[in-house]
């Protein structure tokens, strides 16, 4: 899922990263040192290995700041905790990282920065079904009803912020509580409302719904997979230039 928010990103031309990790980040530093990009990409064998021709390439061009942020840390102080890597940076963006999209980047940027606020995000529908049930003490029930995606929006976790969102953010709190509140009292907040494609992972059937996208070969979120270049990368021993 990682890799694929930071290909989506880097599709759109951002590839300064930084990941605030806590529970199992060694495994991401892990996946990233050992990241071959032969696995993801089409390339030509030859001289029995000693030459091999990629078709395109994915991360040579990332700059990617791995930060310890803790374990139990909530997301608000996953964000303070990087904010000294973000010297310099009037705009950035953040991500949750559990969710994939096919929605035009730059359009939700564009209206953050006419909108004169301090912090946006992406609001779009969730992919559910369920029936809200009303019942009498007894239990039985009184009203049932279908409640679909038509009546909800949710904040999607596609981020961005102004460096005054650090302002807004007190020590241990969480980012969409107490921070958001006071950005709402001050109309500093603002949704990006998107009706297009958007998958969050938040469960086993997430998972098995976006790896079928996937494995179709039209997953809607690879917007990279359109305007590959046809240009052919030299690598050796199976990497990419670094």
């Amino acid at each position: 899922m990682i890799w694929h928010v930071m290909k989506y990103y880097s599709h759109f031309g951002h590839k300064d990263f930084i990941l605030c990790l806590g529970h199992q980040g060694e495994a991401i530093k892990r996946f990233f040192l050992n990241y071959d990009e032969c696995l993801s990409n089409d390339f030509i064998y030859s001289e029995g290995g000693k030459k091999l021709l990629l078709s395109n390439s994915d991360i040579h061009d990332w700059k990617i700041t791995f930060a310890d942020t803790g374990t139990d840390s909530n997301i608000g102080q996953r964000l303070k905790a990087v904010q000294k890597h973000l010297e310099g940076e009037d705009v950035f963006l953040a991500n949750y990282t559990d969710g994939l999209t096919n929605l035009h980047l730059p359009s939700l940027i564009d209206h953050f920065e006419k909108s004169g606020s301090v912090a946006t995000f992406l609001s779009a529908r969730p992919n559910l079904s369920f029936h809200i049930v009303s019942a009498a003490k007894d239990g039985r029930v009184d009203k049932i009803q279908e409640m679909t995606n038509a009546n909800l929006r949710i904040n999607s976790g596609y981020f961005a912020f102004k460096k005054d969102i650090f302002k807004y953010i007190r020590a241990g709190e969480e980012l969409v509580r107490e921070p958001f509140q006071r950005l709402i009292q001050e109309r500093l907040l603002v949704a990006y409302e998107y009706d297009g494609f958007f998958q969050a992972m938040d469960t086993f059937k997430d998972r098995q719904l976006l790896e079928s996208l996937l494995g179709s070969g039209h997953a809607p979120w690879e917007l990279w997979k359109v305007l590959q270049s046809d240009s052919p990368v030299s690598t050796r021993n199976g990497h990419g230039s670094r």
